[in-house]
């Protein structure tokens, strides 16, 4: 189910669309456009602007993505008979998350080119703290991973794509504003903090949990 749900995001224009989309802005962000995110312009061998930027990408990137898990498939009737076959709903789920998360991983790993390139530009070259740049990936993983649980569950809501990236959308802003900011600015920077780990991986569980609740009683109605 997985290797089958990443399949089809490279079968189809959407993995290269959202892949290609992020990484365009977040390169002219921190290397054409002026402002504070710009590396050249603050004169600093450091890449915060990424991490900065990235949360407020991944609002709109990540429900792109989980939008159509279900709504396509509730949609054209695909869904029912996914669930006649001897295949757990838990296990659906989850192959639909990992796939769509494993997505959002791989346009991540271009990041990196960001962070050789400021290093070698750094006064001595390599002068660029590493453990604060990778304690602050880790962050953007799992903030990526708990947009993707929330957008997931989002689209448990409704059969149409619209509808379920609106309220993904809405959604991810509004619990980033007002819980999520303070333990990704922890760990965004360098900070390896326990508790912001395990916030997160239990706001990505009580989210996937309640997707498959909430997918399981509309889908048996």
């Amino acid at each position: 189910m997985y290797k089958k749900e990443l399949a089809y995001y490279f079968s189809t224009p959407i993995a290269y669309i959202v892949i290609g989309l992020y990484l365009l802005a977040i390169s002219l962000f921190l290397w054409v456009i002026p402002g504070q995110w710009n590396i050249i312009d603050s004169g600093y061998a450091q890449v915060d602007g990424l991490f900065q930027l990235s949360p407020w990408l991944f609002m709109l990137l990540c429900p792109a993505l989980t939008m159509r898990l279900l709504a396509e498939e509730r949609q054209s009737g695909i869904w029912d008979l996914i669930r006649t076959k001897p295949i757990s709903l838990t296990r659906i789920m989850l192959s639909k998350y990992f796939a769509a998360w494993t997505l959002v991983l791989i346009g991540l790993l271009p990041c990196f080119v960001h962070y050789f390139i400021v290093a070698y530009m750094a006064e001595p070259i390599g002068n660029l703290d590493s453990g604060a740049f990778l304690g602050s990936f880790l962050g953007l993983i799992l903030l990526s991973g708990t947009f993707m649980a929330i957008g997931i569950l989002c689209a448990t809501f409704s059969k149409s794509q619209i509808v379920c990236f609106i309220a993904g959308a809405l959604s991810c802003f509004v619990l980033y504003w007002t819980l999520f900011q303070d333990h990704y600015s922890s760990l965004s920077r360098g900070v390896l903090d326990l508790r912001d780990i395990i916030f997160f991986l239990l706001i990505i569980t009580v989210a996937i949990l309640a997707a498959i609740f909430t997918i399981d009683k509309l889908t048996r109605k």
